[in-house]
């Protein structure tokens, strides 16, 4: 009996060590230099941002996203990046209207989703933050997401050997402060490039398109695409699209930020590549289906009074307008980066 028991303690302790070494050691999620090289899609702008003061490196990407998927970047240990950022949802989160922090705290704008962001001039919906590598800043010292201090994250850090490990194996020395952190942070966000969709086979002439399809490309590069340019399907301005405030929330958008009167009550357009999976919609949520979408806009009696003059240009749209538009947006779902090995959570066995 008691050499049964110590045997079957044996093969507890031999699975338990196997389950976390599977995490380190398991393939799908081993990054190599061909897995950090940076590829601009053809007929993609210059990138906004560079990695030349920040050499991609496959120890540096697996560092960032480990700090990515880890709790211990709030001040409880409760939520993470990918908290809110869920992978399946082109990093948005479909669970929510409104972002979720620690303490079950709800934040005022819904969650944006995290793709070709080295394309961007500005990230949050008011364009507060200018720069990929400050942008980690803001959730994790909001008092209602992380509610933590880049201070209290390096000491938590240091004191974890796995992390003084990772850093040593990333920058050669043991050395964390938030540079690297928000560094490694950046490499792993800014490599989230989306352009293989069925938009983009179709654009490569290796897709075809149906006919409702190719109606809804038309429709949309005559009614949307103003905002909403190729290939990045926008145009990193702010715009009133016309819903009206939300009085629980008095979100006044990019005008809170600047106190310029033009800039009250607008929101920055928002790229719409895998579209579909990256609901609710608008910055408060406020719609579950792209189809509220596209009728809101069709419908200019329910605007807001400062509703910009590109989307009163839109017009009234007929039901197969409608349907026609939206069988286009389904073309812009890239499945290959939604189920991209990369950017999974190194936690979850997989």
């Amino acid at each position: 009996m008691k050499n049964k028991i110590v045997y079957t303690l044996f093969i507890l302790i031999a699975v338990f060590a196997l389950c976390n070494s599977f995490v380190i050691e398991n393939p799908y999620f081993k990054i190599t230099k061909k897995d950090v090289k940076l590829k601009i899609p053809k007929g993609f702008p210059k990138p906004n941002y560079s990695f030349k003061k920040n050499k991609l490196n496959p120890d540096v990407f697996v560092l960032g996203r480990k700090l990515f998927y880890d709790n211990l970047l709030s001040k409880d240990n409760s939520v993470s990046c990918g908290t809110c950022h869920q992978r399946i949802a082109a990093f948005a989160h479909i669970d929510h209207k409104l972002s979720h922090g620690i303490y079950a705290k709800i934040g005022t704008r819904n969650v944006p989703a995290l793709q070709n962001l080295i394309w961007k001039d500005a990230y949050m919906w008011d364009g507060g933050v200018t720069n990929l590598e400050v942008q980690p800043i803001n959730p994790i010292t909001s008092p209602i997401e992380m509610d933590e201090s880049l201070a209290n994250v390096i000491l938590k850090l240091r004191a974890n050997k796995e992390y003084v490990k990772l850093f040593n194996k990333a920058y050669k020395d043991t050395l964390i402060n938030s540079e690297r952190v928000l560094k490694a942070l950046a490499q792993f966000t800014g490599l989230m490039i989306t352009s293989n969709s069925k938009y983009d086979k179709y654009m490569r002439k290796k897709d075809t398109f149906s006919l409702a399809e190719k109606n809804g490309l038309q429709l949309f590069r005559s009614k949307c695409a103003s905002c909403h340019k190729e290939p990045l399907f926008t145009d990193n301005s702010y715009r009133n699209n016309g819903i009206k405030m939300d009085s629980s929330l008095n979100d006044f958008g990019r005008g809170k930020l600047t106190e310029i009167e033009k800039d009250y009550k607008t929101f920055k357009v928002p790229g719409l590549r895998n579209v579909e999976m990256t609901y609710p919609y608008m910055h408060d949520g406020r719609f579950k289906k792209l189809k509220d979408v596209i009728d809101h806009y069709s419908n200019s009696a329910n605007h807001d009074e400062r509703v910009d003059t590109l989307i009163t240009k839109i017009g009234s749209l007929s039901a197969q307008q409608k349907k026609e538009i939206l069988s286009f947006l389904l073309t812009l779902t890239d499945k290959e980066f939604l189920h991209d090995r990369r950017f999974a959570d190194p936690n979850m066995l997989q």
